[in-house]
């Protein structure tokens, strides 16, 4: 028995005594003391030794060691072992998506008195849908994302007194988006340094890979750009700040790119200079020459919701893939490899329009297409 607890027993050893050794046997290695007990308790039997003897060694009474041997007679170890499920809620899309769609609402949309959300709260709004969960499985799923409970609070949540309507609006127009109808996802990336950049990278054992600290920028960059979400299609260029001249700047770029489209809608987050009157003005312009550009709907995100800009993803996946650990010589450089990154997407989304997001390209978060339970913006790169 001592040499059964210790794992020097062999299965050939007791296989003609017993058929269905190896669960025992892996029982005895690998399940908690409660099943452990029982596993020798069975094995010890079919070797001839006295029950009183198990008994005694194991720590367990005489008629715990009658009621086991009698159990796996008659069942085998479907009563006796521990019964796993590969089946796991926290992995369960269903209860993924719902989760992320109740977090992306803030508590006052569920008639919850507060301002940030509780692992408690969020299993009482699950549970008024007919789903039940345990906290720890909630607590899985938010950590499975990439995301802690404390960043929950300050990045997940929208702030919009509105944000229902607004995600309403949105999910009713992409469900109905016909084929010279086109929806973009809008924002910017940067402005960032071009230097020897950090990240994530194949080393020796033993061997700390470092990056300076104070470093002599090469020059700065700016990357404007719009997803059209039917296409899964990037359109970009280089600014040189963020302000309004460069959203009129994409748009009129975006109407001569798509000038034989019938509607195209414009989302973005709620920068100021995404929405500014300048901007506004140029929409009511191009609407009223209807015979000349395709009509243009402006479709802002709610506040606080960058998680929803599809965009974010496509700039986390172009970030892993060229930023990160890049050591570019120059700032022509540096477009030069963003500028291949795109092509080569856009290439590849032509071909197969059907697929997207990581299918094909593995370094972006979520496929490239507009959910609520979906989160675009990557919590460890801003």
């Amino acid at each position: 028995m001592i040499s059964l607890t210790q794992g020097r027993f062999g299965s050939e050893q007791v296989r003609r005594a017993i058929g269905d050794i190896d669960k025992l046997l892996g029982c005895v290695r690998n399940e908690p003391l409660k099943y452990r007990k029982r596993a020798v308790a069975v094995l010890s039997y079919h070797r001839l030794i006295r029950v009183g003897h198990v008994a005694g060694f194991l720590g367990v009474s005489h008629s715990s060691v009658d009621d086991w041997v009698r159990r796996f007679a008659q069942h085998g170890c479907q009563l006796l072992l521990p019964f796993k499920s590969e089946y796991c809620k926290a992995k369960d899309t269903i209860y993924r998506d719902l989760v992320f769609e109740i977090l992306h609402s803030p508590p006052s949309a569920y008639r919850i008195n507060r301002t940030t959300w509780r692992l408690r709260d969020i299993q009482s709004v699950l549970a008024r849908r007919g789903l039940s969960i345990a906290r720890s499985n909630i607590r899985k799923i938010i950590k499975n994302a990439g995301y802690c409970y404390r960043k929950a609070k300050k990045i997940l949540t929208s702030t919009d007194p509105n944000y229902k309507d607004k995600l309403k609006k949105i999910t009713s127009i992409l469900q109905k988006l016909r084929p010279k109808e086109k929806f973009f996802s809008i924002d910017e990336y940067g402005p960032f340094a071009i230097k020897i950049q950090g990240g994530t990278s194949l080393v020796p054992r033993g061997h700390a890979r470092t990056v300076p600290q104070r470093q002599r920028s090469k020059g700065t960059l700016i990357v404007t750009a719009a997803l059209e979400l039917s296409t899964n299609r990037i359109t970009h260029f280089y600014s040189s700040a963020k302000n309004t001249s460069e959203m009129v700047k994409l748009l009129n770029r975006l109407l001569d790119e798509y000038a034989d489209q019938e509607c195209i809608y414009f989302s973005w987050d709620a920068a100021s200079w995404h929405a500014s009157k300048a901007l506004y003005a140029r929409v009511q312009e191009i609407n009223m020459e209807s015979n000349r550009y395709p009509h243009v709907e402006l479709v802002p995100l709610p506040s606080s919701a960058q998680f929803l800009n599809v965009i974010e993803s496509v700039f986390s996946g172009m970030a892993r893939a060229i930023i990160h650990n890049s050591d570019f010589s120059s700032v022509d450089a540096a477009q030069a490899a963003i500028d291949k990154y795109f092509a080569e997407r856009n290439e590849q989304f032509s071909k197969h329009p059907k697929r997207a997001g990581q299918k094909i390209w593995g370094d972006e978060r979520v496929p490239s297409e507009f959910s609520v339970s979906h989160n675009c913006k990557d919590p460890k790169y801003r």
